[in-house]
């Protein structure tokens, strides 16, 4: 009986563990939470909110249940290194709106972003001059390039247990071994112990376990033409930067794909129908048609044959 009750508690701490660290409710508070939300009506309560930040776009916000948490780990892949400027841009934008949100509180603390080598190589530094343009300080914006992908890792945590940083950007290639379940824990537990945001940029990776609440996956969107003031569109422009997202991951059952487009200057999403956007790329070729015109002058099906006669041979 006393290894039975043992092992029983053991299952339950293991299984309030895991709740935890996946975000969900503990059935052991279960009665805490029921008495924290009658203690909502009651006069001269202040519950303290989860920290989100919206994206302004409430199909995208209602699917995220709020918003991006700001207390938490957040995962923006790439499907391959071509689209390592999507999934950066819309990393640096969500980092630019959370600027824009907490501009009239305090002093705005800097974003880090943390560049594995690996990444770096490929995907590229970020510009300050184009980090301006996109809607964020470059004076607010601090980069970090580790030599190895565990002092990327250790810098990282640092840099969340400090509370210093807006939010903490960190780049990797892939899905290196040496970055697992494991390691993307600690990462999501010590964002929840700093109440820090962390944005892990995964470029050109595939799908896999993570402590993430929520995932994106991230392509490149076709530019609409720029708006004019009058309402109008200049023909043949570029407009703002479009993006293809997928919310892979989240409490929902069915992903989530839409396009959004980023305004730098007024620092917000805006959501594009799909039948206002061109299609994406590789729907189809960019000088659509026949690829092979029809024959000329010839008939259109084989005749039939007709009879075969045999004929005596010459003498």
């Amino acid at each position: 009986m006393a290894e039975a009750a043992v092992a029983r508690e053991t299952f339950f701490a293991l299984r309030e563990t895991i709740a935890r660290l996946e975000g969900r409710p503990i059935p052991a508070l279960a009665a805490a939470a029921r008495e924290t939300l009658a203690e909502k009506g009651r006069p001269g309560f202040a519950g303290v909110a989860q920290p989100l930040l919206a994206t302004g776009v409430d199909d995208l916000d209602a699917a995220m249940q709020g918003g991006v948490p700001l207390d938490g780990l957040t995962e923006v892949r790439s499907l391959g290194l071509r689209d390592a400027g999507a999934a950066s841009g819309f990393a640096l934008a969500l980092a630019a709106r959370l600027h824009a949100q907490a501009a009239g509180t305090a002093a705005v603390s800097p974003v880090l972003w943390i560049g594995d080598t690996v990444a770096t190589m490929e995907a590229g530094l970020p510009y300050a001059i184009g980090i301006g343009d996109f809607g964020l300080e470059p004076t607010a914006f601090l980069q970090a390039s580790p030599r190895k992908l565990e002092d990327a890792l250790w810098l990282a945590e640092a840099a969340l247990a400090s509370a210093a940083f807006a939010v903490v950007i960190l780049e990797v290639r892939g899905n290196p071994a040496r970055f697992g379940l494991t390691e993307s824990r600690r990462l999501a537990l010590r964002a929840k112990a700093a109440e820090r945001p962390l944005f892990l940029l995964r470029q050109g990776g595939e799908e896999e376990a993570s402590s993430a609440l929520f995932r994106f996956s991230v392509e490149p969107a076709p530019a609409q033409a720029r708006p004019l003031p009058d309402g109008s569109v200049l023909g043949g422009s570029i407009g703002h930067p479009a993006f293809r997202l997928t919310l892979e991951k989240s409490r929902n059952p069915a992903p989530l794909s839409i396009t959004l487009e980023w305004n730098a200057h007024d620092r917000r999403f805006a959501l594009v129908p799909d039948a206002q956007h061109p299609a994406l790329p590789g729907e189809h070729a960019a000088h659509s048609g026949a690829d092979l015109s029809a024959s000329a002058h010839r008939p259109d099906r084989p005749q039939a044959l007709g009879p075969v006669l045999a004929f005596d041979r010459p003498a």
